[in-house]
C-alpha cells in the first residue's frame, strides 16, 4: 500500500552556532537554535516519513528534554526514522522538500543536502527534492529571525495495519 505523509519545522535564529540543514553545514552569520543541530529540514522530512506510517512525530522519539541526545546530528534522526520504518516492512520511495529562508542562499547546496539525505535513508540522491523559497520578507521568515521546512514523503507498506 502507498501511503504519503507531511512535516513541518522551524527553528529560530541563534548566535554562536552551526548554520545545518541537510546534514550540510551552510555558511551563515547565525545557526538554528535547538536540542539538537535543528536541522529544520531533516526534521521536517523525518516527520513527513513518520507521518505516512501513522507514527508519532520526532519528539517523540527524540525528546527535546532529553540530554543524553543533545546536539544529535538530525542525519542520525532521520537514519533512526529509516530503522523504524524498515522493522515495519515499509520502504521510502521519495522524498521531496521546501525550505524557507531569507537568507542564506539554499540551492548552491541542494546538491549537497541530497546527497547527505539520500544517505542517512538509504536512497539516491534523485529520489530527494529540495526546493526553497523566501517568504517574501513577511512574517518571522521575512524579518530574517528563522528558518522553516515543509516535506513530504512517499512510502509503501507491506501491510497497512501496524
Amino acid at each position: 500500500m502507498q501511503r504519503c505523509g507531511i512535516g513541518y519545522d522551524v527553528h529560530r535564529f541563534a548566535e554562536g552556532r552551526p548554520l545545518i540543514l541537510g546534514g550540510v553545514e551552510i555558511p551563515h552569520v547565525q545557526g538554528l537554535d535547538g536540542h539538537s543541530d535543528a536541522d529544520a529540514l531533516c526534521h521536517a522530512i523525518a516527520d513527513a516519513i513518520l507521518g505516512a506510517l501513522g507514527d508519532h512525530d520526532i519528539g517523540f522519539y527524540f525528546p527535546p528534554g532529553d540530554e543524553s541526545i543533545a546536539g544529535i546530528s538530525s542525519l542520525e534522526i532521520l537514519r533512526e526514522v529509516r530503522r523504524i520504518a524498515e522493522r515495519r516492512g515499509a520502504w521510502i520511495h521519495n522524498i521531496d522538500s521546501t525550505v524557507i529562508a531569507e537568507a542564506p542562499k539554499i540551492m548552491p547546496h541542494a546538491a549537497a543536502m541530497k546527497a547527505a539525505i539520500a544517505g542517512a535513508l538509504g536512497l539516491d540522491p534523485h529520489q530527494i527534492g529540495i526546493k526553497a523559497t523566501t517568504n517574501e520578507m513577511m512574517g518571522f521568515i521575512g524579518r530574517r529571525e528563522g528558518i522553516a521546512a515543509m516535506a513530504v514523503a512517499s512510502v509503501e507498506v507491506r501491510d497497512d495495519r501496524f
